[in-house]
């Protein structure tokens, strides 16, 4: 079990250290003085005499994970800082900053540290936070990846960015500018949903819309990924390229490598994790980032509503202190566009309901996230669980699909996967997910069975309602077209349509 090792006990450290003292992982403490080590001892602590300066005083232990510098004396906190560093080169060192420190004590202090810490209501959480979640190792090596980068770091989103993605995006080349390394926000494809242009427009983000003919990955000295974990998987970027970080909260479908890899599931947004990094590495978060990243969280996780942890709403306490409420409801606010109306229009008439699921096809538009619009807008009809929108994109001549779903008979992200993955890419979240069919395998029957507008009406709905009969969510009748029959005998291939395990 991981070692945690307090140097000095001021008042500061002995809250912590009797906060850590009940929970799991073994405890020492080193401390000059020998009235205090007999508190310790009489408290149940494992306390010993010694200068925490001193590195013959320190214990020859590996497998110490973390060191909590805890004296009330700032220059002896840096003393003992510089001590453990040299003694515990891979464990996470976090240095309580004293009482009345100076400036330069302090930038010494934070020259040494993986995190610095300052008397607060809330320093004692934050301290057993870094400790037992691992976030300090975890802060450490996020600091040295980005410390490292030789030249500018592209921190690049997911194609077609949503909130989060834009969000993370924005924080972490913030924060890579605070460890001294130059970064910009890139990304793929557009920014088309009117709340996405909005969120970019109000904050003034400063992003990067690459162009992929012209893209050159080797202009850049680092790459990053937010809010996806795989090169070459919903982004223009090179499948071999190795990452130098990768932060995400979607599982990931296949192996996930980089210098740095933060993915956790138990948060409802990426936002969610960069929003922990400010307060770990002790990095003041401006307005901007903070408003951003509150947005995205919000939007990812629907007003806390959908996939929501704990987490999400201690990062979304902390962001709401410095965001701008104002801009928030600015961005939250923004006109309906002409073609939005129009593509509702058409949904509505061109619906198909099956028992608790509604299926639509609205043919050629130029707005892709008018799709989502509408789907978050039909799901919400009396009756209705789960709701498919397809559309044609005019600029890429693109099949784009939009699912909601607010029941829980349905995962809506596995559904399209099963129903388009294996000719097109598709995928999401449970109750929120997205699929691109590339017009290649449609084009070729326009003139066979009719316009592509009756293909995607006539194939690619029925396909979507015969993953959810194969899945027992609904009944069809004996007269239904089956999709995935369909599509094979229209393009002359034998293409395997069932459900499959959604672990493969």
């Amino acid at each position: 079990m991981a070692r945690r090792l307090v140097l000095g006990c001021g008042s500061m450290g002995h809250a912590v250290i009797v906060a850590l003292s009940g929970r799991r992982g073994d405890l020492s403490v080193i401390d000059p003085s020998a009235e205090r080590v007999e508190t310790l001892r009489n408290e149940g602590v494992p306390a010993e005499r010694g200068d925490p300066a001193d590195p013959d005083d320190l214990p020859d232990d590996d497998e110490v994970a973390t060191v909590f510098v805890a004296g009330d004396d700032p220059e002896a906190n840096l003393a003992a800082a510089e001590a453990a560093s040299g003694a515990f080169p891979d464990a996470a060192l976090v240095v309580y900053a004293g009482e009345e420190v100076d400036a330069d004590t302090r930038s010494a202090i934070e020259a040494v540290a993986d995190r610095t810490v300052d008397r607060g209501g809330a320093v004692v959480d934050r301290v057993l936070g870094t400790v037992e979640s691992g976030e300090g190792a975890r802060i450490r090596d996020l600091d040295a990846a980005l410390r490292d980068v030789s030249g500018l770091l592209g921190v690049f989103t997911h194609d077609n960015p949503d909130p989060d993605a834009l969000a993370a995006a924005t924080a972490l080349a913030d924060l890579a500018e605070s460890r001294g390394t130059e970064a910009e926000v890139c990304y793929f494809g557009d920014i088309s949903h009117q709340e996405n242009r909005a969120l970019v427009n109000v904050l003034e983000l400063e992003l990067n819309n690459v162009d992929p003919e012209e893209f050159d990955v080797e202009d850049y000295g680092g790459v990053a990924l937010v809010d996806h974990s795989r090169p070459g998987v919903n982004d223009q970027l090179p499948v071999d390229l190795v990452p130098d970080v990768v932060v995400d909260h979607h599982p990931p479908r296949g192996p996930v490598g980089g210098r740095f890899v933060d993915l956790r599931e138990d948060a409802g947004a990426t936002s969610t994790l960069l929003a922990g990094y400010y307060r770990s590495f002790g990095v003041e978060v401006g307005t901007t980032v903070a408003t951003a990243l509150l947005y995205g969280i919000r939007v990812d996780t629907r007003d806390f509503g959908r996939e929501i942890t704990p987490t999400d709403f201690d990062a979304a306490a902390y962001l709401l202190e410095e965001a701008d409420v104002d801009a928030l409801r600015r961005i939250e606010s923004p006109s309906v566009t002409g073609e939005m109306l129009s593509v509702l229009a058409r949904a509505i008439t061109n619906r198909q309901v099956r028992g608790p699921i509604l299926a639509t096809a609205v043919g050629w538009t130029a707005d892709r996230d008018a799709l989502a619009q509408a789907a978050d807008t039909l799901v919400e009809m009396d009756g209705v669980s789960s709701v498919l929108v397809l559309g044609l994109l005019e600029e890429s001549e693109t099949v784009i699909a939009s699912a909601r779903t607010r029941g829980t008979d349905v995962d809506i992200g596995e559904a399209l996967r099963l129903a388009y993955g294996q000719i097109g890419s598709a995928g999401g979240h449970t109750d929120m997910a997205g699929a691109q069919i590339p017009l290649g395998i449609l084009g070729a029957v326009e003139d066979e069975t009719g316009s592509l507008e009756e293909v995607i009406g006539d194939v690619l709905v029925d396909r979507f309602f015969e993953v959810l009969e194969d899945e027992g969510v609904i009944e069809l009748s004996g007269d239904f077209t089956r999709g995935g029959d369909t599509l094979s005998a229209i393009t002359g291939e034998e293409n395997d349509f069932s459900p499959r395990d959604p672990s493969a």
